[in-house]
């Protein structure tokens, strides 16, 4: 008597439901069949039902439990929504492969080591046809059920995931927006602008020029998912050249770009929020500069670092423009960003993508 147990699993499939109450409905719903086979086959006994009853809770509880790690191991194999026909193929030919071998054997056994003396030898080949389908039938009907429960749950997990990315790209769309319009630094850049229409005409114009071209660059390349390695630095250039004018001997920059990587592609302003999370964290004081360093790395990796003074005041463990960055890298599907924080350097290894 064959049933079957097919435990949905996680993402990852890795971790079955709960599927106790199943189990404890679905064994003795499997058996009630044969048992009917056997009552009206040989006579309505109350020893032949309580013979066959209690050989079929047995045996489908064992058969279950084997099925059931079949189950698992072809989750394991063929995981994903999109696998359905492979995963359902294989899953219920190792149904068949399981149940068409143990009938035969447990339909022998029951007529050769009856104890109640009513059953005789199991007429061959009906009978035994007969049991392979009732046990080929059940399971495959528990199997479709749990398959359904399985691509619900996937389903669901496929829904939770999309609104995941799409809120992750509203954010992302978002913070773009803010870094086109931010008005602190707006508002510094005219205010050190300003000042130097008055102290320093020249170094004005140069001003004016980085400014722009910082602006420009948010404008074209904001609302690209990636862009080329060379524009990334040329606008961080320009970027850091505002920064450093404003800040004077306090902050400092180091870009060391090996050539081959320039074609490299990487999401837009991706440095302009490694340097801002660097400037909001830290305290840049004459006395005590803030060095930022921007490097390729053998690998093919960018590698932006600096020295770890934080201001006295309470932030969080990841800074907020790391983590929607980290979002912005996951929802295009790139390798992951790597932070590294070992109490004197922060360090943070940016994926490069060839073309």
């Amino acid at each position: 008597m064959v049933t079957k147990q097919t435990p949905a699993l996680v993402a990852n499939g890795a971790e079955p439901i709960n599927d106790r109450w199943l189990q404890i409905i679905g064994i003795p719903l499997a058996v009630i069949p044969f048992v009917v086979f056997y009552l009206e086959e040989y006579g309505y006994d109350w020893r032949l039902f309580a013979q066959t009853f209690s050989w079929g809770l047995v045996s489908t509880a064992i058969i279950w439990q084997l099925l059931r790690w079949w189950v698992m191991k072809v989750r394991a194999w063929y995981a994903g929504r999109e696998q359905f026909r492979q995963r359902v193929l294989t899953t219920f030919l190792g149904y068949a492969l399981f149940t068409i071998p143990f009938q035969p054997v447990e339909t022998w056994v029951v007529s050769h080591l009856d104890l109640t003396g009513l059953i005789t030898p199991a007429e061959f080949p009906r009978v035994y046809l007969i049991h392979i389908g009732m046990a080929l039938l059940f399971a495959f009907l528990v199997g479709a059920i749990y398959e359904s429960m399985y691509y619900l749950q996937k389903n669901r997990e496929a829904i939770t995931e999309a609104e995941a990315l799409k809120k992750a790209t509203l954010q992302s769309q978002y913070d773009n927006l803010k870094n086109q319009v931010n008005p602190h630094f707006l508002f510094n850049s005219l205010n050190s602008l300003s000042s130097l229409i008055t102290e320093d005409k020249k170094q004005a114009g140069a001003f004016l020029d980085e400014l722009a071209s910082v602006y420009r660059y948010l404008l074209q390349e904001g609302d690209r998912e990636l862009t080329p390695l060379r524009s990334e630095v040329e606008f961080i250039r320009s970027y850091l050249f505002l920064i450093q004018t404003r800040f004077g001997s306090a902050i400092s920059f180091t870009i060391d770009v090996n050539e081959r990587f320039l074609d490299d592609m990487l999401p837009p302003l991706t440095l302009q929020t490694l340097v801002e999370n660097a400037i909001r964290y830290n305290m840049i004081l004459p006395e005590k500069p803030l060095l930022l360093t921007i490097r390729t790395v053998d690998s093919g990796q960018l590698l932006v670092t600096n020295p770890i003074q934080l201001k006295p005041l309470r932030v969080t463990a990841i800074p907020i423009g790391l983590g929607t960055l980290t979002d912005r890298f996951r929802r295009l599907g790139l390798p992951a960003l790597e932070i590294n924080d070992d109490g004197k350097e922060f360090r943070v290894l940016v994926p490069l993508l060839r073309r």
